[in-house]
């Protein structure tokens, strides 16, 4: 009987993580097409129907593919960074609210344990590229750890907004507090830099600096291959629809949805007299289940539009500087963010509005 928590635990853990590296697989084949799609390119479409088993095919060649070290390489540290990094990606998911209650755990410092953790992961790639024992690597490990060290401060400050209007640290409780209205439309021009510097934590074009093609071959990743790459690869991933779910937690009403108004309509359209009386009974969508999986599709419908856009900005914008880069985030982004924190509290005092669990600490 000892056994049966422990097995539970590891069955919840399996149901979030399987489905998380099955839709990381699919987000590098539906950036492969859409990115095709803007580039008048078919991408790929042989690999199964319309090239649906393309990421599968991937996976099996870099599994199947010798794997190479170098010589002088620091072996232990060169393979430990890869899985730090993975590792810490998939962590996130641990406090994501896929519903009302629907979370691994529920933490009420959920948003302190997600840029924790996102921070953690910078380590495995700064080991990775300093024990390649590589000049191009070990330089593409110092440009991504200055990027996401400076990128982490502009997330953390925009997060802080959202907090002075919820007085929570809780996921679930930011999301609730976005029945009445969501956090993008009094917040629009911090959701804008909020996206641009999760494009820049992530390690998107056009702030790609740390695996500039051009400059630094493949950049901290240069001398990783096979197995080991495929570890990168699904990081990178993980951290791009991680972060896309942040941001509809944040700023887009996360699992909140609206579904009386649209339904009653579409009844009414069809001409379903038996449905419309027991939809204006709230008894159709009564079911713990159908709400349950109406929560998940919402908020999965929210984080894949913002992968879409992920993949639009890496089609349309070039790749910049990294001094411009840099500067970017010192003396543009970060100047707004900090008028921003000073404003808000401003507004929300005067109009006298700041949140019980603010105004009580």
């Amino acid at each position: 009987m000892l056994y049966i928590p422990t097995l539970i635990s590891v069955i919840e853990v399996l149901l979030v993580t399987v489905p998380v590296l099955l839709t990381v697989a699919y987000v590098t084949v539906a950036e492969r097409k859409t990115m095709a799609s803007m580039q008048r390119r078919l991408g790929p479409n042989i690999v199964g129907y319309y090239g649906l088993l393309q990421a599968f095919a991937d996976a099996l060649k870099l599994l199947l593919k010798e794997y190479v070290s170098p010589t002088q390489a620091n072996l232990g540290l060169f393979f430990l960074g890869p899985i730090i990094t993975l590792i810490f990606s998939l962590l996130g998911y641990l406090v994501i609210p896929y519903g009302p209650g629907l979370a691994l755990n529920d933490l009420n410092l959920g948003i302190l344990y997600m840029l924790a953790v996102s921070s953690l992961s910078t380590y495995g790639i700064l080991l990775a590229g300093w024990s390649a024992n590589s000049k191009y690597a070990f330089l593409g490990s110092l440009r991504s750890t200055a990027q996401l060290i400076s990128y982490e401060l502009i997330l953390s400050s925009a997060i802080l907004l959202v907090i002075m209007l919820t007085g929570s640290l809780n996921l679930t409780v930011n999301i609730e507090a976005q029945r009445a209205i969501w956090f993008i439309v009094p917040l629009l021009p911090v959701f804008i830099i909020f996206f641009i510097g999760s494009v820049a934590e992530t390690n998107r074009a056009p702030f790609d600096l740390a695996e500039a093609e051009s400059e630094l071959v493949s950049g901290f990743m240069t001398e990783h291959a096979a197995v080991i790459f495929v570890f990168f690869f699904l990081a990178e991933y993980a951290s791009i629809v991680l972060i896309c779910i942040l941001i509809s937690i944040l700023f887009l009403g996360g699992y909140l949805y609206d579904y009386l108004p649209s339904l009653y309509f579409l009844m009414e359209y069809i001409n379903f007299d038996y449905y419309i009386n027991n939809l204006n009974n709230e008894s159709i969508l009564s079911d713990p289940l159908i709400e349950g999986l109406l929560y998940g599709l919402t908020l999965g419908l929210k984080s894949c539009i913002m992968i879409f856009v992920f993949i639009w900005a890496r089609a349309s914008f070039p790749r910049i500087r990294f001094d411009q880069l840099m500067s970017f985030c010192w003396t543009v982004l970060l100047p707004i963010v900090i008028a921003f924190i000073i404003l808000v509290p401003c507004i929300l005092y005067s109009f006298e509005i700041i949140p019980s669990n603010v105004s009580l600490l």
